[in-house]
């Protein structure tokens, strides 16, 4: 890591001069949902929170070890 930048080495050749650091990132061009699907995600994801507020979530390591568990 240099500067706080995660260093991947190019696999193909380039004209950067030797030590240059790139920054990478994730390229998201969107998604394909139409209106009514982003509506029902939207509406899911709302309904979701609002349920984890109210304190009826569950905690993101019991679930993942209820799935390991499962493939077992």
């Amino acid at each position: 890591m240099v500067g706080g930048w995660v260093g991947k080495p190019l696999d193909e050749p380039t004209d950067l001069p030797e030590g240059t650091v790139l920054q990478l990132v994730v390229d998201d061009e969107g998604d394909d949902l139409d209106e009514a699907e982003r509506q029902a995600l939207n509406a899911a994801i709302a309904r979701a929170w609002e349920s984890a507020k109210a304190g009826k979530g569950r905690r993101a390591d019991a679930i993942v070890d209820e799935l390991r568990a499962r493939r077992k």
